[in-house]
Formats: structure tokens, sequence, C-alpha cells
């Protein structure tokens, strides 16, 4: 292989993204970057569904728990921190593992940031009113100003909310158009993603709640609940639903409920987003062949 490769395991979560970037980063004698957005939090460990020790042992693994939640670090900060990693390892082993779900992180390091305009004025604006009449109401407001991007951002983050309906505002055009990211990686790119029937998808997405649920996610949500106000990276599916309860805002039989409903409408955004891609490579979990077998035959 003369040029260097970076194989990129993307798209919904609980697909089975850990395990195939384990295989191919066995495969190719590399290690693994991780580009999941709240798997950097030390702290939050069962919400965060981070790969377990084993997981962790077989191959070496950057950027998981690495950090406090107290240190948010957004999609600039981390291709800042990655970039030199995943340079050393293109030139020492031809080839890096990239694995998460937060597709933004990981084309912020291989294709680069989009330079979208800010007007703090308008942006305050956006904030005053999330202050003033709650997170629905600027969702209700993206809605009517960028229909296409309302279905691609984490409608329950109220900062990408904010920031989405800035550049709305600014630029009268759709986030989708804007944010394109750079056209050329640095390296010959490879992405996958594991296509479950949406069914089958959804099962393992439960399935994975109840387990972080019998796992202790309620007492690992407790110990933020006090200081969840002042911590963006706080504001991630798992917790929020029990912060509310906890704020008598839900009944104690709703959390697990809108748990994974919020998790299967994060599954869609992700599924979404890969869309953006000219060229995605979708493999077969049901098929006779493993998926690190199908996606090998696709490196060639």
């Amino acid at each position: 292989m003369s040029e260097p490769l970076i194989l990129v395991v993307q798209g919904p979560t609980a697909s089975g993204k850990t395990a195939l970037a384990i295989a191919l980063a066995q495969h190719f004698n590399t290690e693994i970057i991780s580009f999941d957005s709240r798997q950097f939090y030390r702290e939050m460990s069962i919400g965060t569904a981070v790969p377990s020790s084993s997981e962790l042992a077989a191959v070496k693994h950057h950027f998981i728990q690495n950090e406090s939640f107290v240190n948010a670090i957004n999609a600039a900060d981390f291709a800042q921190l990655a970039k030199p990693i995943l340079d050393k390892l293109l030139q020492k082993n031809g080839v890096a593992v990239l694995v998460g779900g937060s597709a933004l992180f990981a084309d912020a390091l291989v294709l680069g940031l989009d330079d979208l305009p800010h007007d703090a004025q308008v942006q305050a604006k956006w904030q005053e009113l999330y202050q003033r009449e709650g997170i629905t109401s600027i969702q209700a407001a993206l809605f009517k100003l960028d229909p296409e991007y309302y279905y691609e951002v984490d409608l329950h983050n109220s900062r990408r909310v904010i920031r989405a309906l800035e550049i709305a505002e600014i630029s009268g055009q759709s986030n989708v158009i804007l944010r394109k990211g750079l056209k050329q990686a640095p390296a010959q790119l490879r992405r996958f993603v594991i296509d479950w029937p949406r069914e089958q998808l959804y099962e393992r997405i439960h399935l994975r709640v109840d387990q972080m649920l019998a796992e202790g996610l309620e007492q690992e949500a407790r110990q933020f609940f006090d200081v969840h106000q002042q911590y963006k990276t706080l504001q991630t599916v798992g917790y929020t639903e029990f912060f509310s309860c906890w704020k008598e805002e839900l009944t104690a039989e709703q959390v697990p409920v809108l748990i994974k409903q919020h998790t299967r409408n994060y599954a869609k955004r992700q599924l979404t987003w890969m869309r953006r891609y000219s060229e995605v490579h979708y493999l077969d979990p049901l098929s006779a062949s493993s998926i690190s077998q199908q996606a090998l035959d696709q490196i060639g």
C-alpha cells in the first residue's frame, strides 16, 4: 500500500463501530483515533458507552476518557489535538483508523472546518429567546428558518441550534449548503457504515439503553445534577432525561422511554449526515461475510 490510508468507521450509535475499528486496526497493525464527542470525558463512562477495558486493551485508542467534562472540547480543538497523532500514524504505519459517532469532529480532522459567519448580536438574540422561552422555541425557529438542517442538527443541543440559527440568519442560506468542509483529504479515505435494517438497529439501541440503565446510568447522571446547567458537555442523551425527571418535568417511567426515543433520533441524524459524502461503503451485518472482511474487500 503505497499511499497513506485513513479508514473512518462511522454511522449510527449501537451499530457495532468499535468492534469493526478494532478488527481493522489489528489487521493493519495500527492505532485508533476516537472522534466521539462525549467519550473524551473520563467521568462519563456509562452514558457515553465507552469501549470496554478488553476492547481498549486490544488496540491503542486515542481520545478515550482523556479529559474532564469541565473542559469542553469542540471540533476545532479536537482537530488541532488529533492532527499530529494522525500524521504520525500515517507516517509510521501507513494506515490510521478513526471511529466514532460525531461526524463533525471527524470531518474537522480529515477535511477541515468551514469558514462560517458570526455576528455576536444575532447570536445574542437567539440565546435570549432560548433563555426566555426554552429549547422548543429555538427548535421551532430553526424549522422555519432552515428546515433542511433542522433534520440534521442535534435538536437537544441548544448551543448547536443557536449557532445554526445565527448562520442561517446572517447568510440567508441553509447550514447544509455552507457546512461542506474542505474537499481534499490528506490521504486516501475510506468511510464505512454498518448498515443494519432500521428495526434491528432500533432493537440494538434499546438493548444498549437497557444495559446502561442496569449498569448504573441513573447514579452516574446523579453526580452531575447540581452542575448540569453550568457545563454544555452534560447536555447529553441519557443524562438530560434524568435531569428533567429530578426537576419534576418528567416522571421516572418516562425517562427510559425518552432516552430510547432520543437515541433513535440521534441515530437518524447520524445516517442523514452520511448523505453528505460522495462515497460511503455500507457493510451488511447480515451477510455470510463478516463486516471486517467486507471492509477489507472494499479497501483492496
